[in-house]
C-alpha cells in the first residue's frame, strides 16, 4: 500500500509538471492582442471609398465615424488611403498611418467642393424679346398674338402702341413720341425688339436723313447715322461683339421687321424660324461676285470662305465669280440653300431655289430695304416670299459702301457659334444705320447648349461658341491668395466649331475658378466670362 501511495504521487507531480506546458495552466495565454481602425469624415456629399493597408476597403456616404472591419494587430501598421474619390469633391486624410499600440481614433477625413461654374449664354431668348404692336393695325394685333404663342414670348413684353401706320414713313418727331411711348413700357431686360407692322418702315429727318426703322428703333433717331452726302455713318458698337446683352454693355436693342404682308405669311414664316431651332442643318451658301461692278463690292469678303468652311462644318459656302458676265450672275434650282449674298439690283430665279428653315439671304443694292417696293428695285420682302427666314437692305441710297452691309464672314459664324438670326444679322452690319433687318428674330438653327461638367477626375467643357482665333483659358485661386493661376489654356481654332475640351482638376485648395476669354464688348481683350461662387 505504502508503495502503491508513492507511485500515485510521483504520477501526480507529473501530471502538474505536463500541465502549463500544454497551455491548460493559468500563468499565459499566446492570444495576440489587435486593435480597431477607426476615424471621422466631414464635409462629404456623396460615396468615398477607402482603403487600409491596400486591402481591406470601406464605402462611406454619411458623415460622423467610420471603422475598418479588419482590427489590426499590436505593433502593427495601418495605412488609409482613398481608393475612390466622390464625384464632385476632393476628400484629404490627415493622421492617416502608424503603428498601432492602442485602438486608432484619429484618422480624419475633410471633403469640400470641387469648384465649378456655368458657361455664359450668349443668344438672346424669348425671354427678353420684347413684341411691339400696332394697337390701330389688326393685322400687327393677330401677328403679335400668334408670335407671343408660338414663341412663348411673356406677356409683359407684349407692347402695345399707337402707330400711325397710313404711311410708308414717319417724321423723326413722331418717331421720338413713338419710341417714347415704347420704351417706357419696357420690362428693363429687354435686350431686342420685334415690330409687328409693314409700315412706316423708314423714319424721315430734315434735310435728306432718312434711318430705317428698325435701327432708328434700336439707337433713336440720330443724323450721324444717315448720309445726306455718299458718306460712311456711325459705326455699331455691336458689331462682331460677343455680348448677349447689348442693352446692358451699349444701351441699344437690335430691331427686326417681321416683314410679312399679311397674317398668313407670318404665320408661315414664324413657323419656319421656329422648325429651324436647334436642327444644325447641313446647307449650302452661295456667294456671289456678279458682273454689276457697282453691286458686287463684298467679293472680297468671300474669297476664303469655302476653304474656311471645308470639312466637317456641314455648311459647303460656293463662291461663283462671274465678274467678267461670261456666265450667270444668280443661282437657280438649287436646293437646300442655307445662305445666299450676292450684288445686283434685281435677282432673278429666287422663288426656284428651296431654303432652309433659318434661311439667310440679300443683295447689295440702294433701295432693297425701300418698302413696299423696292423704289424700282428689288425688295427684301421678295426674299421672305422665297422662302428665306431673313433679309436685309437699304432705306436710302448708301453708296455701294460695304460697311452698309452685311459681311458674310461674320455673319456665319456668328450664327454657325449659337446666336439668333436677329443677333447674328445685326452683327454682321457694322453701319447698319439706313439698313432695315426684316425676317423671324428667334430663329436659331446653331444653338449652342454649353456645358461645363467634371467627368472623370477632369473638367468637360462642351460649347460651339467661342470665337475663332481667341484665347480661352481655366484659372484658379487657392486659399486666400488673389493671385489667378492658369489650369489650362486652350488653343485658338481658325473657325468656328463644336468644341469639347478638358481640363485637369484644380489642387484640393483651390477655392474658386473662372472661365476667361474675350470680352464682351471688345474681344481684343481678356476678361472674366464665368466664375464658380
Amino acid at each position: 500500500m505504502h508503495i502503491a501511495k508513492t507511485i500515485k504521487c510521483i504520477a501526480l507531480y507529473f501530471l502538474l509538471m505536463i500541465l502549463p506546458a500544454c497551455g491548460g495552466g493559468g500563468g499565459g495565454s499566446s492570444t495576440t492582442t489587435s486593435y480597431s481602425i477607426r476615424g471621422t469624415v466631414s464635409g462629404l456629399i456623396g460615396n468615398v471609398v477607402l482603403q487600409d493597408n491596400n486591402s481591406d476597403t470601406l464605402s462611406i456616404t454619411s458623415n460622423g465615424t467610420f471603422t475598418f472591419a479588419t482590427p489590426v494587430a499590436n505593433s502593427s501598421n495601418y495605412n488609409v488611403s482613398i481608393l475612390t474619390q466622390p464625384a464632385d469633391q476632393t476628400c484629404n486624410l490627415s493622421n492617416s498611418s502608424g503603428t498601432t499600440t492602442a485602438n486608432v481614433s484619429s484618422i480624419s477625413l475633410t471633403c469640400t467642393n470641387i469648384p465649378i461654374l456655368s458657361l455664359p449664354n450668349r443668344s438672346i431668348n424669348p425671354s427678353n424679346l420684347a413684341v411691339i404692336v400696332s394697337a390701330n393695325d389688326p393685322n400687327s394685333v393677330a401677328i403679335a398674338n400668334y408670335y407671343q404663342s408660338t414663341r412663348g414670348i411673356p406677356a409683359a413684353n407684349i407692347i402695345t402702341v399707337n402707330v400711325p401706320t397710313g404711311s410708308d414713313t414717319i417724321s423723326d418727331t413722331n418717331f421720338a413720341t413713338l419710341k417714347a411711348a415704347i420704351d417706357a413700357q419696357l420690362p428693363s431686360n429687354i435686350q431686342a425688339t420685334l415690330l409687328t407692322w409693314t409700315a412706316p418702315s423708314r423714319v424721315v429727318g430734315t434735310g435728306t436723313c432718312v434711318m430705317s426703322i428698325t435701327s432708328a428703333m434700336a439707337f433713336g433717331f440720330n443724323a450721324s447715322y444717315c448720309a445726306n452726302t455718299c458718306a460712311l455713318t456711325t459705326a455699331s458698337a455691336y458689331f462682331n461683339s460677343e455680348t448677349a446683352q447689348p442693352w446692358q454693355d451699349f444701351q441699344m436693342r437690335p430691331s427686326m421687321m417681321l416683314g410679312a404682308s399679311s397674317v398668313a405669311a407670318a404665320e408661315s414664316l414664324i413657323n419656319t424660324g421656329l422648325s429651324a431651332d436647334a436642327t444644325y442643318p447641313a446647307g449650302d451658301g452661295y456667294l456671289m461676285n456678279t458682273s454689276d461692278q457697282y453691286r458686287n463690292v463684298r467679293w472680297y469678303d468671300y474669297t476664303n470662305l469655302p476653304a474656311l468652311w471645308s470639312g466637317n462644318s456641314g455648311i459647303q459656302l460656293n463662291y461663283i465669280n462671274n465678274s467678267a458676265g461670261t456666265a450667270s450672275d444668280t443661282i437657280s434650282g438649287k436646293s437646300n440653300v442655307l445662305f445666299y449674298f450676292t450684288g445686283l439690283a434685281s435677282v432673278p430665279n429666287i422663288t426656284t431655289n428651296i431654303y432652309q428653315p433659318g434661311a439667310i439671304a440679300d443683295s447689295l443694292t440702294s433701295f432693297g430695304g425701300y418698302l413696299p417696293g423696292g423704289n424700282g428695285q428689288m425688295s427684301i420682302t421678295s426674299w421672305l416670299n422665297a422662302g428665306v427666314t431673313a433679309s436685309y437692305g437699304t432705306v436710302a441710297e448708301p453708296c455701294n459702301f460695304t460697311e452698309k452691309f452685311s459681311q458674310a464672314s461674320v455673319l456665319i459664324d456668328q450664327y454657325y457659334r449659337g446666336a439668333t438670326l436677329i443677333e447674328a444679322y445685326w452683327k454682321a452690319v457694322q453701319m447698319p444705320g439706313q439698313g432695315l433687318f426684316v425676317g423671324e428674330p428667334l430663329a436659331q438653327p446653331f444653338r449652342d447648349t454649353p456645358s461645363f461638367t467634371i467627368n472623370g477626375r477632369q473638367y468637360q467643357i462642351s460649347t460651339r461658341a467661342l470665337r475663332a482665333n481667341s484665347n480661352y483659358s481655366l484659372q484658379y485661386l487657392t486659399g486666400s491668395s488673389s493671385n489667378w493661376t492658369t489650369l489650362m489654356a486652350f488653343p485658338a481654332v481658325t473657325r468656328a466649331r463644336p468644341q469639347v475640351l478638358y481640363a485637369p482638376l484644380p489642387p484640393a485648395n483651390a477655392t474658386q475658378i473662372r472661365w476667361v476669354g474675350p470680352c464682351t464688348m471688345n474681344s481684343n481683350q481678356q476678361c472674366t466670362l464665368g466664375s464658380s461662387n
